[in-house]
């Protein structure tokens, strides 16, 4: 037993030397976005330290390698070692294989090594890319954190793409923003397994790159007078005599950085250069291209329709055009040219004799064939100097050009349509991709565009239609999400609409559809929302925002309340009255009844724990609940609330003003009468109402309150006056009418419209409930 007893120690140390400080890892901690289409783990953990080698041969694997052990310099407080030579063990080594696709990777982790297999430079990207989301999102971190284990599972990935296009499109033109902004989204996009970023240079509101033939593009094209006090679609229309203030563009030197750091980074910038309509930025600079020479500003803000676009009928426009994309393809050396195509009002067309005579000297029958023949001719010159064409589908009216790609943003019809016709599409549908949309509740969220986009929403999205044959499915190169700019008056705007949705649209685009399963990404979505928070991310919450929607019970006087969350089975509890959301909060199950006022506040929670902004509303019970209301003044077909009872059963609307709990006057005052049915007792009336100035929702400038107790003669009691003024946000309002206490039978409440806005437009007023206190 003696001589056994060294050799015992000795095995003994030896073990508890190599499992020391290694954990064991299983499936679950795999949390990897997007999900990889095969992963085998085994037993065992690789450590990352200081010695460990990254064996890079190539000026570009040392690029790569550079990039993840800054991240160790920095988070870890050491920096592993860049070599040429492997060592015995503890490196990391990349293997090109020929034989693999162009974006796949296999990723082989043991004890000793890492080995990254790929054909070329873009799957050693994303096998270094997986290597860090395996790593603890500390790694993440902007300064040392010496407690963390640096060490990943020992598995094997195999892995690539479901589609070759997967992009993200900034708008730059209606707001711009800098180079820095774009570098950093480079890099994101990369974490994200993307692989396209689209930026739209040109609109209407501004003209974003230099042209170095053609100064006034940014003298003039890119400023526009600072209308930022009112909202986007309330901007007065600008004189062509007023200078611009507002805006900034890219010089070529700066696009060309751009072009060189994404491509480090395998992401492909594909510029957008508008035509023949969103426009009005280089007509205002040279107002020549258009059918009249008619000047115009660079538009403030919101334009429609959108009538001053190219002259099709003069030379000029095309020479113009050519000269512009002689300089866009000498920064941009990539595969696309997006043309865009889309919205074009053509009326100046149809007045045009350039127009008119192109027309009949081609034998076209009207002018969506000229806009055809329009993007043909640019199509056909860019085709000449090796470049393909993009457009938005609306390329597809009047017949397309022989080798265009077409991005279907107006539902799937388009692309579907393209593709029977053997054109190769991308999909990007506004109901699933565009993220200027809200993406929860509407009184929780920064102001955005006019719809709704959560980030489920985001997940069910699939660029292959069910209803496409297999011939049809191959033209579809991937899908994109857009974000529009209208909104956005900074980066941290910005950074809020892309992320997380962008972490759903990259699974949707890179996984296998049978592996995506959304309750398998809401699991997986956590460390990838701690990587955001070390980077200073500002991502939206909106996820776990808890959501209410409300029926009455008028007959019984009851409204019921129902609670629901993005997540799937969530954990949400609730109080009632003044106590606060903690460990003894009510779990919801059924919709819950309320027959008084109440205030009700909800959170979803984690770990025992509330998570997110706590939803609070106050159900409100007052004196005309469940009684009639008279219209004298019909409220508008579009906008009918809940029926008859709207403005009297205590659900309130949101600013989501299609939310059904709106009743609506276009033009038109609101003229009602509540018949409390017996003689009240009353001193208030509340009327909520809503103003959107960009949507034409304006709040009333006048309300009146009268009473009478035979429903004939009516008597005053209180008035209040609003006149307009300026509002950039969209804002809900209850205007309240005091006065002595009387008692009465019938109340009737005026508010008066504003009828027109200062832009001329006609004027909605949106009423949700009548409060009679």
């Amino acid at each position: 037993m003696r001589t056994l007893k060294p050799l015992f120690v000795l095995i003994f140390f030896t073990v508890l030397s190599l499992g020391y400080g290694q954990k064991t890892y299983t499936e679950k901690d795999i949390q990897i976005i997007p999900k990889p289409n095969q992963l085998l783990l085994q037993t065992g953990t690789f450590e990352f330290s200081k010695n460990t080698v990254f064996v890079a041969n190539t000026d570009f694997q040392k690029e790569i390698s550079n990039a993840l052990i800054s991240k160790f310099q920095v988070a870890a407080g050491f920096s592993p070692v860049l070599g040429v030579k492997a060592p015995q063990r503890n490196f990391i080594q990349f293997k090109a294989d020929p034989t693999f696709h162009k974006e796949a990777y296999k990723l082989e982790v043991n004890n000793a090594n890492i080995t990254i297999t790929a054909n070329g430079n873009a799957g050693f990207i994303y096998g270094l890319e997986t290597i860090r989301q395996l790593l603890p999102v500390a790694i993440e971190s902007k300064y040392a954190i010496t407690s963390e284990k640096w060490q990943i599972p020992n598995f094997t990935i195999t892995d690539e793409p479901r589609f070759k296009w997967r992009g993200l499109m900034l708008d730059l033109s209606r707001h711009f923003f800098d180079k820095n902004y774009i570098l950093a989204t480079i890099d994101r996009l990369a974490m994200h397994k993307m692989n396209v970023l689209h930026l739209h240079l040109v609109d209407d509101q501004g003209w974003r790159i230099e042209i170095k033939k053609y100064p006034k593009l940014t003298e003039v094209g890119a400023w526009r007078v600072d209308q930022e006090n009112l909202s986007w679609n309330a901007r007065l229309t600008t004189n062509p005599d007023e200078k611009g203030t507002y805006g900034g563009f890219f010089t070529q030197e700066e696009l060309k950085e751009i072009v060189k750091y994404a491509a480090t980074k395998n992401i492909e910038v594909i510029p957008e250069i508008e035509m023949p309509a969103h426009v009005s930025s280089a007509i205002a600079s040279y107002p020549e291209l258009a059918c009249f020479d008619q000047r115009i500003g660079v538009p403030s803000g919101g334009l429609w329709p959108i009538t001053d676009i190219y002259c099709a009928g003069k030379e000029n426009t095309f020479e113009f055009l050519q000269n512009v994309l002689d300089e866009v393809m000498t920064i941009f050396p990539s595969k696309y040219i997006h043309i865009g195509g889309d919205e074009a009002t053509k009326t100046n067309w149809d007045k045009c004799p350039h127009c008119q005579k192109r027309m009949k000297d081609l034998g076209l029958k009207n002018t969506n064939e000229l806009q055809s023949y329009f993007v043909k001719r640019i199509e056909k010159y860019i085709n000449s100097k090796g470049k393909k064409v993009i457009g938005w589908d609306e390329i597809v009216e009047g017949g397309l050009a022989p080798e265009a790609t077409v991005m279907s943003w107006r539902g799937t019809k388009g692309g579907i349509e393209a593709a029977d016709q053997g054109h190769d599409v991308i999909m990007t549908p506004e109901s699933h991709c565009y993220f200027n949309f809200y993406q929860g509740p509407q009184n929780e969220e920064p102001l955005a565009f006019d719809g709704y986009t959560p980030l489920n929403k985001v997940y069910e999205f699939d660029p292959v239609v069910p209803t496409m044959s297999p011939v049809e499915a191959n033209h579809v190169l991937g899908g994109q999400a857009n974000l529009w700019a209208e909104h956005l008056a900074g980066p941290r705007d910005s950074e809020y609409m892309i992320f997380p949705r962008l972490a759903a649209m990259a699974e949707v685009l890179w996984s296998s559809k049978e592996s995506r399963n959304w309750n398998d990404f809401t699991t997986r979505l956590p460390p990838m929302l701690k990587r955001y928070d070390y980077q200073g991310i500002n991502y939206a919450k909106s996820a776990y925002l808890v959501t209410a929607s409300s029926s009455a019970d008028l007959g019984k006087k009851q409204i019921n309340v129902t609670l629901k969350n993005e997540f799937p089975n969530p954990d949400i509890r609730y109080v009632l009255g003044d106590k606060n959301i903690d460990q003894n909060a009510l779990k919801y199950i059924n919709p819950i009844q309320f027959t008084g006022t109440t205030v009700l506040k909800a959170s979803l929670f984690q770990n025992e724990k509330p998570i997110g902004k706590t939803f609070t509303d106050t159900i409100i019970f007052h004196k005309a609940v469940a009684h009639k209301v008279n219209y004298l003044t019909p409220f508008n077909d579009n906008y009918k609330g809940d029926g008859p009872f709207t403005l009297a059963n205590t659900i309130r609307g949101s600013k989501n003003f299609h939310d059904g709990q709106w009743q609506a006057w276009l033009v038109n005052d609101m003229e009602v009468v509540v018949d409390l049915g017996k003689q009240e007792s009353i001193e208030q009336v509340i009327v909520g109402t809503l103003e959107s100035q960009g949507s034409g929702v304006n709040f009333p400038v006048k309300i009146k309150v009268l009473i009478s107790n035979d429903g004939i003669k009516y008597q005053e009691v209180g008035k209040i006056s609003r006149p307009y003024a300026p509002n950039v946000t969209s804002e809900l309002k209850d205007f309240k009418v005091d006065f002595v206490k009387v008692n009465t039978r019938f109340v009737k409440v005026i508010a008066v419209n504003l009828k027109k806005s200062p832009k001329g437009e006609s004027s909605w007023l949106f009423v949700d409930e009548i409060l009679v206190n």
